[in-house]
This record gives structure tokens, sequence and C-alpha cells, in this order.
């Protein structure tokens, strides 16, 4: 596997984690039956390990020697996670904006024009004229109608959630147990924000999300 398939891995894993997890007494409760704008934060979060040297070194092997990544190259992976951070983030932050428009107005007009036209204003990656980028997104009407938005909201709640594994060790096996009896265990038998409360024992910050990002 590429780096970006494990890092993909990972996501789904997250959400797999989070469904066999559960201990919701109902089905309509367990597992990623949560609110649209949390469902991605277990998912994002283990996206993290994948960017740690510890755990790169534990699952990279050269495919005649065997030997893991070496260092030089880890460093260089790890550099590379900022490139292009500005131009991924404007597409998400564009995507999350197109899909509340349309589904928050009775007339939004042409949409195929409504797309280009904000994605030039958001992302300044202009439009190819004579497309419709938009009829190609099954996610604005497979399930994340006007919640397209999460992804990014979840990614700041897993980058704080990550954090307290940063600072207590990424293999803190009790941490670990707190955040699958706090966060994957419960389901949305309680709202999310309160799940994330009490995992990270204080209210929210979006300073790791940030960070991650290179702003600060």
């Amino acid at each position: 596997l590429k780096h970006d398939e494990v890092v993909t891995f990972f996501h789904e894993m997250g959400h797999i984690f989070h469904n066999i997890c559960s201990k919701a007494k109902y089905n309509r409760f367990s597992g990623t039956s949560v609110e649209r704008d949390f469902v991605e934060a277990p998912s994002q979060m283990l996206e993290n390990w994948c960017w740690e040297k510890d755990i790169l070194v534990r699952i990279s092997r050269h495919s005649t020697t065997g030997s893991p990544l070496s260092a030089t190259l880890l460093e260089k992976m790890q550099k590379s996670r900022l490139a292009n951070v500005g131009v991924l983030n404007s597409r998400q932050l564009f995507f999350g904006k197109y899909d509340l428009y349309i589904h928050t107005n009775n007339n939004p007009g042409n949409l195929a024009e409504l797309y280009g036209k904000m994605r030039d204003q958001i992302t300044k990656i202009y439009n190819t004229p004579g497309t419709n980028g938009a009829a190609a997104w099954g996610h604005i009407f497979g399930g994340y109608d006007a919640s397209y938005y999460g992804y990014m909201w979840s990614e700041v709640y897993s980058c704080d959630m990550f954090e307290e594994f940063r600072k207590n060790g990424i293999m803190n096996k009790q941490l670990g147990k707190k955040y699958r009896s706090t966060i994957l265990e419960k389901g949305s038998t309680e709202d999310g924000f309160n799940l994330l409360t009490q995992f990270l024992g204080r209210q929210p910050s979006n300073i790791p999300f940030l960070t991650q990002k290179g702003l600060l």
C-alpha cells in the first residue's frame, strides 16, 4: 500500500472500531449512528497514527530488503504533511459551503454555475467552463446532505483528541481504554460534544487543529 492508502485504511478502520466497540443497547444509537458533524472524528483521529515515526517504523517494510522507512525519509514524509494544506482545506471549505447553500435555499439557481462561481471565489482554483463538478459528488445526496461541513468540524475535534495521545503517549493503554469507553462505546446514547468533553476533561480547543495545519 502507498502511504495515502494506509491513511485511508486507518480512516475507515476508525469507523469500524466505532461500530464494533459500541455497547449501546439499541442499534439506532450504536456505533457511527451519531451526529453527522461528529461521526468523522474517530476516523480522522486514527489517521494521525499514520504520521507518527514510531508507528511508521512498525508498519513499513521495503519490498526487497524488508527494512523499515529510514529516519531521513520519515522526516521528509512528516514535512510533506503540510504540502498544499491550504489548497486541500480551502477545497473542503468550498464543499461544505456549497452543500449548505443548496440545501438551505428553496431556489439556489443553476447548480453548475453556482458550483463554478463558489469554487472560484473560495479555492481560487478556477472551474473548467462547461463542467458540473457537483454531478460527480455523491456526498451531497448520499447521506451527508447539508452535513458535509462535518468533515472539517470533526477534524477540529479529532486533532484535539489526538493531542491527548501526543502528550501522554500515542500507545498509552490507559488513555486508549478511556477513549474506547467515552467515545467509541457510547455511540449516540449521549451527545457527541458531551462525550468529547468527558474524554478531554475540559472544553474543546481548536489550537491542535491550527497547529497541525501549520498556522501556529
